[in-house]
């Protein structure tokens, strides 16, 4: 699928999405930073291993990305959302979040993001709970290899 927005093109799929504009995209986000050779195939690998992505392009430059990972009937999550700099405030970011909804219109979404991006997905039509309720349990498998010196 190609969708035209803004004079940008959104791309549905999630084969071909390559690597080096993948790393330049989690490297201007902050995720990502001198990354090793033998490293850099795992940018194009988490979107063989997601459910769905879009991916949009500037020309041959892609400038933003979301990939999503569900079991296509009751649940999805947004792993990874990510607008280069220069193209926030556009709107960009809430059309690829409408895009993956549209994917499972009535399922549990949930979005993998850090605090600063709640009010982002509010605007999304995401609720923000009551984290003194309940919230999302997390183990972060790079940072115990970090403290048992496997990075």
């Amino acid at each position: 699928m190609y969708e035209y927005f803004n004079g940008l093109v959104i791309r549905e799929g999630t084969e071909g999405v390559p690597a080096n504009q993948v790393e330049v995209l989690f490297e201007d986000a902050g995720w990502a930073r001198n990354t090793p050779d033998w490293q850099k195939e795992k940018f194009s690998l988490i979107f063989k291993n997601s459910s769905w992505a879009f991916t949009v392009w500037d020309n041959d430059k892609m400038i933003a990305m979301v990939r999503v990972i569900s079991d296509k009937i009751m649940a999805a999550s947004i792993m990874d959302l990510i607008v280069l700099s220069e193209y926030r405030g556009k709107g960009i970011g809430k059309k690829l979040v409408e895009l993956c909804v549209q994917k499972l219109p009535h399922g549990d979404w949930f979005a993998h993001t850090s605090s600063n991006n709640f009010n982002f997905y509010e605007k999304c039509g995401f609720e923000l709970n009551d984290l003194t309720k309940k919230g999302t349990c997390t183990y972060y498998g790079y940072i115990q290899a970090r403290k048992v010196g496997h990075r």
